[in-house]
């Protein structure tokens, strides 16, 4: 029988034990790095401003700010009010009554002013066609008119509900903004944001009170000892120790229970560290830097020993520089109506030693 010639037989390569279980290497991982969020301009909230335009309806000129929101925003805050209103007060007190401009007017005036940065007083004529009387109008519903000492009375929301006043019979007092000058800005404008993060923390934090829903801790038992029945027990015990008489103590025992089988884990802490002091703190300061109040003024409490310093003093260099530049701008109606209807008498703590009539 013939010979069949061999195949040929391939020979697997031997393996050792740790080279067969292990899989093939893979490259090591590398650190990933990146970046996220667009670069932006410190300016561009700010320019927010720059888009408030004085835009008329074909009869007046309407506010760059709705004049509401202002009406609205002067009761934001407690430093924002007490601010204004001392401002108030100290120029009613030093203001002498004159038979065209009665205190009682010129509060009214005076509190427009310092509020929306527009105030309005209008002449009343007598029978000769003199002055007899100025009366306030209420700056949140004057508006300017297109011709030339032109002012409307808009109380509403439509054009047939505004009335016109006499032509030439109104003064305006601006305070003056480099955007445009037809009307007046608040001096605190750039504390507003401010004053409205100072109010919505004050309501937030207000009804995360009185909603009473929030959790306070968590209560975690994972002693295998504590059994269902124990549970029932403590939840219904926890559930007894609301409403009147709460803040009562719990008393658990386990007999051979460890030591760390029960642990309470707080998680009302979110709400205790939002920053509430601080944010009315900062924005306190924003709102007393806008106005230019020294805070013992207002009776805010020191936190410092040293305290704020003494308080006729900077009574005295408050009015100096604040109160008496805006008794300087409301004696403008003199010369407008050409007799002496706004005069001032300097106080005391303005001036000690001296009194007479600025």
């Amino acid at each position: 029988m013939p010979d069949t010639p061999a195949l040929p037989v391939e020979v697997a390569p031997v393996l050792s034990a740790d080279q067969s279980a292990s899989p093939p290497a893979s490259p090591p991982a590398s650190t990933i790095a990146f970046a996220f969020g667009d670069a932006e301009s410190v300016l561009d909230r700010r320019e927010l401003f720059d888009l408030f335009e004085v835009a008329h309806n074909g009869r007046w000129y309407e506010p760059p700010i709705p004049h509401a929101g202002l009406g609205r925003c002067y009761r934001m805050a407690a430093h924002h009010q007490s601010a204004i209103l001392l401002k108030r007060n100290l120029l009613v007190s030093s203001f002498v009554p004159s038979r065209w401009l009665s205190k009682a007017d010129f509060a009214r005036w005076a509190l427009d002013w310092l509020i929306f940065g527009n105030a309005y007083l209008e002449v009343v004529p007598n029978l000769a066609g003199r002055a007899a009387a100025l009366r306030p109008a209420p700056a949140a519903f004057t508006r300017v008119g297109l011709k030339p000492g032109q002012f409307f009375f808009v109380p509403g929301m439509y054009l047939h509900d505004a009335v016109e006043f006499r032509t030439g019979s109104i003064h305006h007092l601006v305070e003056p903004d480099p955007m445009q000058e037809i009307y007046g800005m608040p001096e605190y404008l750039s504390a507003l944001q401010s004053g409205l993060l100072n109010e919505s923390a004050t309501l937030f934090r207000r009804k995360y009170y009185i909603n009473g829903s929030h959790a306070g801790y968590i209560l975690h038992v994972s002693d295998e000892n504590f059994t269902e029945r124990d549970s029932e027990a403590l939840r219904e015990a926890m559930r007894r120790s609301k409403g009147p008489g709460n803040f009562r103590n719990f008393f658990i025992h386990i007999p051979r229970g460890k030591p760390d089988g029960v642990k309470i884990i707080p998680i009302g802490e979110v709400g205790a560290k939002d920053a509430f002091t601080e944010i009315k703190d900062m924005t306190a300061q924003d709102m007393l830097a806008a106005h230019r109040v020294p805070p013992q003024l207002l009776g805010i409490v020191p936190k410092n020993t040293g305290g704020f310093g003494n308080v006729v003093d900077a009574a005295r260099t408050f009015y100096q520089l604040e109160i008496v530049p805006i008794q300087q701008r409301m004696a403008e109606v003199n010369d407008w109506l050409g007799a002496a209807a706004v005069t001032f008498q300097i106080p005391d703590v303005a001036s000690p030693a001296t009194s007479g009539t600025a």
